[in-house]
């Protein structure tokens, strides 16, 4: 048996071929498409779900993970190992954070840490803590500095459009028809566990994304160099990828950048062709 084990939801937005690498085990996220219930990332796809958003307008919804789910699935991998540290989406954007303490509590030996953020946000501390573990770090000490770096992860992402986010109800017809007229594309970063507009791009979305980098490299001049992450919902075709790869290589010193795919939970809210640049800063 091993002395411990990373967990998370599947909105942490981690390859297959990262969780396979470092033994991450994740919980599906509920996603409920014209009354019947998926799995996200195990038999549902982001291309899947923005089919049906184009068809009937509407975007499907996420159930939040029920206590059962999770002591369920704590009790599975205490069978694998001795301690369980559970890496959970944002308390302020889903219920499933409670669930898990409760369920926690109740297995022992189990911690569950808020991460106050969302898609490789929530990677970002993943990596950091199993970085630190496999180093020899205490088990507690680890779980200590991870909850006291929460508030460092700069998880911000730039949109191509609002659609997707006023149909979730989360901008107002006003802001929608303004982005479409003026040509915006907003930041959008997790401030305190919340999504909130950080700055409104004007232009294009390739102008905007570099205006995006730019502005990230001059507020953060101290950030962990280890890793950062550019995920993105799926796009229309490689260019503003790239051009967000390359442009944050010559602003930034980080020692590798990792390019992702945001899953299903998260593509949907935010549309399609969204990508964000995120790191942990100091």
């Amino acid at each position: 048996m091993k002395d411990w084990i990373i967990t998370a939801e599947t909105t942490c937005d981690l390859s297959p071929e990262i969780l396979e690498k470092h033994g991450f085990r994740l919980l599906p996220i509920t996603v409920i498409v014209d009354g019947k219930e998926y799995k996200d990332g195990v038999d549902i796809t982001s291309e899947k779900l923005f089919e049906y958003v184009e068809k009937s307008g509407q975007l499907p919804k996420t159930a939040a993970l029920s206590l059962a789910e999770y002591a369920e699935f704590f009790a599975e991998m205490k069978k694998e190992a001795k301690k369980v540290l559970h890496f959970s989406i944002s308390s302020k954007a889903s219920s499933s954070y409670n669930n898990a303490v409760k369920a926690a509590e109740e297995s022992g030996d189990v911690f569950v840490v808020d991460t106050q953020c969302l898609s490789s946000g929530e990677g970002l501390l993943m990596l950091k803590a199993y970085d630190m573990l496999s180093d020899g770090a205490d088990f507690d000490e680890v779980c200590k500095k991870i909850v006291e770096l929460t508030a460092k992860v700069q998880t911000s992402f730039v949109v191509d459009t609002l659609d997707n986010l006023h149909k979730g109800g989360r901008c107002s017809s006003l802001a929608l028809i303004g982005s479409k007229i003026l040509k915006i594309h907003p930041s959008i970063c997790e401030k305190e566990g919340a999504l909130v507009v950080k700055k409104k791009h004007m232009g294009n979305l390739m102008r905007s994304l570099m205006q995006y980098v730019t502005d990230l490299s001059t507020e953060y001049k101290s950030y962990d160099k280890r890793r950062a992450f550019v995920t993105h919902s799926p796009c229309d075709g490689r260019d503003e990828i790239e051009a967000v790869l390359n442009k944050a290589k010559e602003l930034f010193s980080f020692d590798e950048i990792i390019e992702t795919e945001a899953g299903a939970t998260v593509s949907t809210h935010c549309g399609k062709n969204t990508i964000g640049l995120l790191f942990i800063a100091e």
